[in-house]
């Protein structure tokens, strides 16, 4: 994952913020502290989510929140 800040169309803005506040909940935690972890901690956001909106935005909430949680883990950022 690179790091850059990819940009969104409108869709995938919505869809990013969807996947923020979505596992906020989850975690039981604020969107700016899992933004920081999506964007600034690691580049998810960016390398993934982004990207892979096209794939991603077709899932369901819960399939979204585990691979997302899943993701985290591996690249150490979620215990």
């Amino acid at each position: 994952m690179t790091g850059k800040q990819a940009s969104m169309t409108p869709e995938q803005s919505f869809f990013a913020v969807f996947c923020i506040e979505t596992l906020a909940d989850a975690l039981g935690t604020t969107g700016d502290k899992v933004y920081k972890m999506l964007a600034e901690d690691s580049d998810i956001l960016d390398a993934y989510i982004v990207p892979f909106y096209d794939v991603l935005h077709t899932q369901g909430k819960d399939y979204i929140v585990g691979d997302l949680k899943e993701l985290m883990r591996k690249l150490g950022i979620l215990q």
